[in-house]
């Protein structure tokens, strides 16, 4: 997989899913980030790289959409949201997005594996760190709609 820095979108497999994001309908995008999500918590005892960058970048997008949460700035990052679009959210993808994140930091994470061969696995987990910080608080479960 080919990673230029430790944010959400910057690897191959993240920018391909963007770019899926933003070809999709407007009705259908809310579905593609509820399946990277799952695809990611579903996984056994290992989990791909390519599934666990694209768990990371939708729930960076899930965080975009909560209070005080990261904005979605990345040149890499779906256009749409950048422009300011938004998505309409189930109030339960802040649940799944922060399962799908601790999965990819967990052991048997491909991706967590090959940040930590290169030594910088504390900077992947410092980058996801505002991600999870906005899953996790208390306005994660308020209302995401668009």
């Amino acid at each position: 997989m080919g990673t230029w820095a430790a944010g959400p979108f910057d690897n191959d497999a993240a920018a391909d899913w963007c770019a899926d994001l933003d070809e999709a309908s407007p009705e259908r995008r809310p579905g593609l980030v509820e399946l990277a999500l799952r695809e990611a918590v579903r996984e056994g005892d290992f989990l791909g790289s390519w599934p666990g960058a694209k768990a990371v970048a939708a729930s960076a997008v899930v965080a975009a959409h909560l209070p005080g949460g990261p904005p979605v700035d990345s040149a890499y990052a779906p256009d749409f949201l950048t422009a300011g679009g938004r998505l309409t959210l189930t109030a339960e993808l802040p649940v799944l997005a922060l399962r799908a994140l601790d999965r990819v930091l967990a052991d048997g994470s491909e991706l967590a594996e090959l940040w930590e061969e290169a030594g910088e696995l504390d900077e992947f987990a410092a980058a996801l760190a505002p991600i999870r910080a906005a899953l996790a608080s208390p306005t994660g479960a308020a209302v995401v709609g668009g």
